[in-house]
């Protein structure tokens, strides 16, 4: 028997393990590397004054508080505030394109409630909202429709035409829906500004709370793609 021959064997033997586990931890290290550049999700939020954060101390508007509760769950995710206050839904649609610059991935949409407040006739709100939609949809954005109600002093035959556009266009695109935005908060003193009309910061907070289930809903459907 040869001990130096067999010496030398188990040697190389080790050496090449040794090689081969320095090969995995690096490929390894590559592939967490790769995930760790990862470009983070970039969010529009494209609205009114109800997102702009109007009557606000900075920081916290919509936009910004729904940043600040995602982050606790996902390090990779940007909320850009494009909130304009008196925007309507022909605003919105005629700043879209450089109010959505490229390699967005998704929009959060709210839009309508001025349209409500000044009588806009319910056809063209939601022509506008759907040329929006579809031209996100081009994009290969994915939209999140925030609904809106129209206030009762508009009249029946109004609110009902009103309140119908937003379920209509989620079902019609198969869209993430969140069917009203004020839910929880309006007709409370405690929840509004003294317009009756603008939440609070702790009035966003109800509101961000109660839309985070459809935030994650709009954060699966991105992860599937």
């Amino acid at each position: 028997m040869n001990f130096n021959s067999i010496a030398r064997e188990r040697s190389v033997i080790f050496i090449v393990l040794l090689l081969a586990i320095a090969a995995i931890a690096l490929s390894g290290a590559g592939q967490f590397a790769l995930a760790s550049d990862k470009s983070p999700i970039k969010i529009v939020v494209l609205g009114d004054s109800l997102v702009a954060g109007y009557g606000l101390a900075p920081g916290k508007g919509f936009p910004e508080q729904l940043a600040v509760v995602l982050k606790a769950n996902h390090d990779k995710i940007e909320i850009i505030n494009a909130g304009v206050s008196g925007d309507t839904s022909s605003g919105g649609l005629a700043r879209l394109d450089w109010s959505v610059p490229d390699k967005i991935d998704a929009v959060i949409l709210e839009l309508g409630a001025n349209d409500a407040l000044r009588g806009v006739p319910p056809e063209l709100t939601g022509k506008n909202l759907e040329n929006m939609i579809t031209r996100l949809r081009e994009r290969n954005i994915e939209v999140l429709l925030v609904g809106m109600k129209a206030p009762p002093n508009m009249g029946k035959p109004y609110e009902d035409a009103f309140n119908a556009i937003y379920p209509d266009l989620a079902e019609k695109y198969k869209l993430v829906f969140y069917p009203f935005f004020l839910d929880g908060v309006i007709a409370n003193p405690k929840l509004n500004q003294a317009d009756a009309m603008h939440p609070t910061a702790e009035g966003i907070g109800v509101i961000v709370n109660r839309f985070l289930p459809t935030m994650e809903e709009l954060l699966s459907r991105l992860s599937e793609r």
